[in-house]
């Protein structure tokens, strides 16, 4: 026999023979969870988006569209800053039972800043560095891509719309270029449709997370070993599909 209760809009199905308060000893619990495939991790706070879900996939079918659609002649990246602490970043990491890892932090923190770009074709990562994350560092970002494609008719850019992108400096800037930047803007706090947001986790993961530098020259350092290592992977694994 199974019993309705109701509570508010919504009806809950208890046997007749259970009361409401029902306790389950943690083992049986671990169990269920294990067999769902729950885990215990760490939640990440998002912003909603504040446009319609229509605007929004208009937009990012816009710029799929975009990438579908360029020539030999055009290049597409995803742009986007990440700023690198010499106070480490304290995350996950392993270490014997009973015992607790300690990372020795400087105090007193230093700043630097990459802007980077993400070939879509070639997975190369393309960063500048910086000592501040305005305009300036952003322009020359689009300086070095003006560089490395020299032929590109266009280098379509998708990025966020923190304002050193939209800034009047930065206008400036592709007017004169001409027409060989053209920006994409994704809809408002979407940091996941951005995919040169995996290269800055991994970057974390890598080097800044729990890091032992005492200098923000020798934790520059390894930044860079970081990209050279990783573009060369990328690159092996392009010349390997070729050849393939």
């Amino acid at each position: 026999m199974v019993t309705t209760v109701r509570r508010g809009p919504e009806n809950y199905w208890w046997p007749s023979c259970v009361s409401e308060r029902v306790s389950i000893h943690p083992a049986t619990m671990s169990r269920a969870l294990k067999r769902i495939g729950a885990r215990r991790g760490r939640p990440k706070p998002v912003v909603a988006c504040p446009w319609s879900k229509r605007a929004k996939n208009k937009r990012l079918r816009s710029i799929e569209q975009t990438i579908a659609q360029i020539g030999d002649d055009q290049v597409v990246v995803y742009a986007d800053e990440v700023d690198i602490h010499l106070n480490p970043k304290i995350g996950l990491d392993w270490m014997n039972r009973g015992q607790q890892k300690e990372v020795l932090t400087p105090g007193k923190n230093e700043k630097r800043y990459l802007a980077g770009a993400l070939d879509v074709h070639s997975h190369e990562l393309i960063c500048v560095e910086g000592s501040q994350k305005n305009s300036m560092l952003f322009i020359e970002l689009l300086h070095e891509l003006r560089h490395r494609y020299p032929d590109a008719k266009t280098i379509h850019i998708i990025l966020d719309n923190y304002r050193i992108h939209k800034s009047d400096i930065t206008n400036a800037v592709i007017d004169y270029l001409g027409g060989k930047i053209a920006l994409h803007f994704l809809p408002p706090y979407c940091p996941d449709e951005n995919k040169i947001e995996r290269c800055w986790l991994d970057l974390h993961a890598e080097v800044t997370r729990n890091h032992r530098c005492r200098s923000m020259k020798e934790l520059m350092r390894q930044v860079r070993r970081f990209i050279r290592n990783r573009n060369s992977r990328h690159a092996a694994s392009t010349t390997k599909r070729k050849a393939a």
